[in-house]
This record gives structure tokens, sequence and C-alpha cells, in this order.
């Protein structure tokens, strides 16, 4: 380190000399009290050393997120989105699923949470070009046995339901090969899968995409109302790490969660109203405060969807809901679950 180029007292590049501090990230590994017994500088010049250094170390201008959002051009990285191969998905979520952050994805039983997993586990490996980050998936069950035949089922129909993609680009993709599975029977099993071996396939290249399916089951099982500040700091360590690999990596995490029963009865009867309004996302707001976004899935009343297509054919018609987000407005769109995979109902 040239310590001349720096705008500092010639006094005090002489005293750091003579420490033998030889780079700026050395001398920001002491405090200032430190400094000044190894340097036998004054407390004022030693907090102008720290000041100069920050500066010199930092190099750029402080960035506001409305300036990155107005120039995407020059920052790709910050609006890189995972898409979920479904225009109606991507567009309600502007792009699809953030690179960096948690999102949650929460409903009832037989909502289509799964199949948005497994199709996401698929749509990750796809080219940029096509929504995808050309790489593939860790997927952790912590409930049910991994759905390989419903998986297979999906891999052979891609021609169908990605007819956005060239024929000749799907058939390249060895989809089966790049999904990574694990089954976490308990919280211990789970911070096994998330502290050790999913870093080593991050670090590797080798997965873009953690989906944990379910996230509240192990939690639900292994703590009881009197252990709820235990559950709280489990809760907290798992959000960190995840944040920690999806920051770290530029790889967004998916986590499937279940719901719980209220008692608040204000919406209005026998509509989707009724159903967000008398359920709620489990584990409560510890986990809530991990979160980046939260969507919920649901099925339509029959009422709703009587005079819909979906509905004269037999397909169960189902709501995504965006219920938070930085970026996103409180919206929803409808889908159907079809045999190659999830679709956006226009």
């Amino acid at each position: 380190m040239d310590w001349d180029q720096l705008e500092l007292n010639p006094k005090v590049i002489a005293a750091i000399k003579k420490a033998k501090l030889k780079s700026i990230k050395e001398v920001l590994h002491f405090s200032g009290p430190d400094l000044q017994r190894l340097t036998k500088l004054s407390s004022i010049d030693v907090q102008h050393l720290l000041k100069t250094v920050s500066l010199a170390l930092r190099n750029n201008c402080v960035l506001t997120a409305l300036h990155i959002y107005q120039h995407k051009e020059e920052f790709p990285a910050q609006h890189k989105k995972l898409g979920f191969g479904c225009p109606v998905f991507n567009r309600l979520l502007q792009g699809g699923l953030p690179l960096v952050g948690i999102t949650e994805l929460v409903g009832q039983s037989s909502a289509g949470k799964t199949q948005i997993g497994l199709q996401l586990s698929l749509c990750v490996q796809y080219p940029y070009e096509y929504g995808g980050l050309e790489s593939g998936a860790i997927y952790i069950c912590t409930e049910d046995v991994f759905p390989d035949k419903r998986l297979q089922q999906l891999i052979a129909l891609q021609h169908q339901l990605r007819t956005d993609v060239p024929q000749d680009v799907i058939k390249k993709i060895k989809f089966g090969n790049s999904i990574f599975i694990e089954h976490a029977a308990d919280i211990d099993a789970l911070f096994e899968c998330v502290t050790k071996r999913a870093p080593i396939l991050l670090s590797r290249g080798m997965v873009r995409l953690i989906i944990i399916d379910s996230i509240a089951a192990l939690f639900r099982c292994e703590f009881g109302i009197q252990h709820s500040i235990t559950k709280a700091k489990y809760l907290q360590t798992l959000g960190a790490k995840l944040h920690q690999l999806s920051s770290g990596f530029q790889s967004p995490v998916l986590c499937i969660n279940q719901v719980t029963d209220t008692v608040d009865e204000r919406g209005l009867a026998g509509t989707n109203l009724d159903v967000l309004a008398r359920v709620s996302p489990a584990l409560g707001i510890t986990w809530s405060n991990q979160l980046l976004m939260r969507l919920m899935v649901s099925r339509l009343a029959r009422e709703l969807s009587r005079d819909t297509h979906a509905a004269a054919t037999g397909t169960v018609v189902r709501t995504l809901s965006v219920i938070f987000a930085p970026h996103l407005p409180q919206s929803c769109c409808h889908y159907t679950v079809s045999a190659e995979g999830v679709k956006g109902a226009e």
C-alpha cells in the first residue's frame, strides 16, 4: 500500500510505517485505542486516520435505491430474477423471484405449493435469456417423500409448457441431473444440510436455488408453546444462514410454509377473501421478519369459478397473491395446475 497517496499528515504516515502496518484492511482491524498504542499518535490523528482509510477502502459514493432502479442497465445483478416459466406469474412478480432474499410460499393443503416448487426447480436450469440461472436446485423435503413421479412427468412435458423456448434448447438440458434432493427428518438434519452441504454445492456453481418444503413441519413437531423462545432463536439462526447463502451466491431461497386457522370471520362467506381471512401463515412474527417476500396460494371457491372455462372443464382454479414485498403492490392472479405444470389464467 502506498500511504503517500492518501491525504494524511506526513507525521501520521511515518508512524504507520514505523508500526509496520502494510494495508488499509490491517489498519481497520484495530480499534482506536489499539492504534494509539501501536503508532504513538494522538486520538485526533487516529480518528482522522480511520476516517481516511475507510473512505479509501469504500472508494465509491453511496447509491440510493432509486438510482439503482432508474439505471437498470448499470446494475444487471440487482434486477435479475428467476422466472416461473409462466408469463402471468412473471408479470405479477415483475420478472419472478429476486435473487437475494427469502421468499415464502404459504397456503393450505392441495393449493399447489409443491407444484410451484417443482416447476421452479426446472426453471432455474434454463439459460438466462429464458428466465433461468443455468444451474440446479437443492430441494429439501421435511414432510413427505419427494414426488419423483410428478417431477418426471413435468420433465417429459417441458416442451408443452415452455413453448417460449426452442425445442433443441430443452432437449440439451438434463433436468433430472441438477436437482439435489435432501430429506430432513428433524431440525438438526435441516441445519446440517443448510450449513454444510448446501454451501458446497453453491460454491461449486452446481445450484442457484434452495427450496425447503416445508419450513413449518419440523418446528411444529419439535417445539411446543412452552418452548417459544427456543423456537424463535432457531428460526432466527436459520433465517440468518439462509440470507447469508442467498446474498453470498446470488441465489433465491423459496420456503414453503403451512397455515394455521384463526377465528377471524370478517371475510365474505364463500369467497376467496374468506379463505385469506380465516388462515394465517405458521411460525408467527419471528419467521415473518426473516422474509423478503410472502406469497399466498389458495383454491378458489366454486361460486367464484363457476363461470370460468377451467371450472367447465373440471380444472380447479387457484389464486396466487402477493401479501407483502418491498418492490410489489398487493395483487393476485389465477392459475391452474395441469399435467405439464403450473399455468397462469389470463
